[in-house]
């Protein structure tokens, strides 16, 4: 036998020796595997305070890795704070008042779709015309919740928080007036209450802009009444074009907008619903 053979031959025991030890320390090895893992489970099992502790850790993990990799704390319950809503699972007629609000005012229509929602579930358990209460929104604060005017109103509504800060107890203090449901929700029991101390409904709008004391209210009472009248009738199903918003001055309130004469019939209608006559 030559050297070379001979070579040759002791590589091969040597190759297989290595082969055959590899293969001894990897079986053991997943054997060894295998028992930790059911060791593990079984200790998991008997102690579920482990085991909540070990979830609660490898939480921490992932959301630490989150933060590092967005650069920010992830909070997914902060779409419930969100006030918003898809049109599209609003009923017809809702749909039809949001769109439209939200192509005149320049609002997206999901916040508005809450808005709108909300105002038909109020309008319903107050006998007020939802569109009635989003008219005076519109004139108010063209929907923005956190307007504020010269003399103190606040939000949506534009309601005077000091007068009727009584009215924002059940909501947790003052600052609820910021929140956009809370102020529609306050706003319309201040404007029940001014319609039934005036006797009507242009009583009680005047008295609303506290000019109850005056002989005019600046044509806060026809703005008003203008504006539930279109609204009206986008929400019985009749087209019309959304006008464009009068530009104004921050604080100051929207410019009239003239009336088509056939929409002169709905505030007569919601008069007569408001006072039940």
């Amino acid at each position: 036998m030559t050297a070379f053979t001979k070579t040759a031959q002791g590589l091969r025991t040597f190759a297989s020796d290595i082969a055959e030890g590899f293969f001894e320390i990897t079986h053991n090895s997943f054997a060894l595997l295998g028992l930790a893992v059911v060791f593990a489970v079984i200790t998991l099992t008997a102690r579920p305070d482990l085991r909540q502790t070990g979830e609660e850790r490898l939480m921490d993990w992932l959301q630490a890795r989150q933060v590092a990799l967005l650069g920010m704390e992830p909070e997914p319950e902060a779409v419930e704070r969100a006030t918003a809503t898809n049109p599209k699972d609003l009923p017809k007629e809702q749909a039809a008042v949001a769109y439209w609000l939200s192509k005149k005012y320049r609002v997206a229509p999901e916040p508005l779709s809450a808005l709108v929602a909300e105002a038909y579930n109020v309008g319903r358990s107050t006998k007020l015309d939802p569109t009635l209460i989003l008219a005076i929104m519109a004139v108010e604060s063209s929907f923005n919740p956190f307007a504020q005017s010269a003399v103190g109103a606040q939000g949506l509504m534009k309601v005077m928080t000091q007068v009727h800060s009584d009215k924002y107890e059940n909501f947790g203090g003052k600052l609820a007036a910021f929140d956009p449901l809370t102020n529609l929700r306050v706003g319309v029991k201040v404007l029940q209450e001014c319609i039934a101390r005036a006797g009507s409904l242009e009583g009680g709008l005047k008295f609303y802009v506290g000019a109850g004391n005056m002989e005019a209210d600046g044509g806060y009472a026809g703005k008003v009444l203008s504006e539930y009248a279109r609204l009206y009738q986008v929400a019985k199903g009749r087209a019309l074009p959304a006008a464009p918003r009068p530009p104004q001055t921050l604080g100051e309130p929207a410019l009239p907008i003239p009336v088509v004469a056939p929409a002169a019939e709905a505030p007569r209608e919601a008069k007569v619903a408001l006072l039940g006559s």
